[in-house]
């Protein structure tokens, strides 16, 4: 099954944007931390906006403070703008270095699944999480299944099970409960 758009945002452009462009995908799981999914998957649409491109050779050698005025806003695309602004330019200058720019190649090149989720791994600000959940979304939303991808995909709720507006408030509600839940236990 490969999705037409990811039904993060409520923006119909945004979320088209995240399967069309490899590279706001892997922008939006950067910005994804303490803001809600629908901010910090609109945050690639509004970065094409006002630099006119998500390519990750331009962002890499593009001159930090204009990427940082960008992600300044306002509206700022994350409540942190500015480290934010950093972790895109870490990830863009990653993606340039080490596939030459085209951000698909990180699963296209792929051996395995066990090889992709180590290049996810590898990418600024990628921890478990996100390797589980942008794992999940490729294999369960975009199609792609490197052999063994069953084996590696997390058993609890990811973003890779959104796939409607009501999917995505749902998984919002289950995260939210899991964190109480863990935050007691620790109690």
């Amino acid at each position: 099954m490969t999705a037409d758009r990811l039904h993060f945002t409520g923006d119909d452009d945004a979320d088209r944007l995240l399967v069309d462009q490899p590279m706001a995908l892997l922008i939006g799981f950067a910005l994804d931390q303490q803001v809600p999914v629908q901010k910090a998957f609109s945050g690639p649409k509004v970065l094409l906006q006002r630099l006119g491109t998500l390519d990750a050779r331009k962002l890499a050698s593009l001159d930090f403070a204009k990427l940082e005025a960008a992600s300044k806003g306002p509206p700022a695309i994350h409540r942190f703008p500015g480290a934010m602004a950093r972790r895109v330019h870490e990830l863009a200058a990653h993606i340039a270095e080490k596939y030459d720019g085209d951000a698909a190649r990180l699963w296209t090149d792929s051996s395995d699944a066990r090889d992709l989720k180590k290049r996810i791994a590898a990418l600024p600000g990628f921890g478990e999480m996100k390797v589980a959940s942008l794992t999940a979304v490729l294999a369960k939303q975009l199609g792609i299944r490197p052999t063994g991808i069953d084996d590696e995909l997390p058993s609890h709720p990811t973003l890779g099970d959104v796939d409607s507006a009501e999917a995505l408030a749902d998984y919002q509600a289950k995260k939210r409960a899991r964190k109480v839940e863990l935050r007691e236990s620790r109690s």
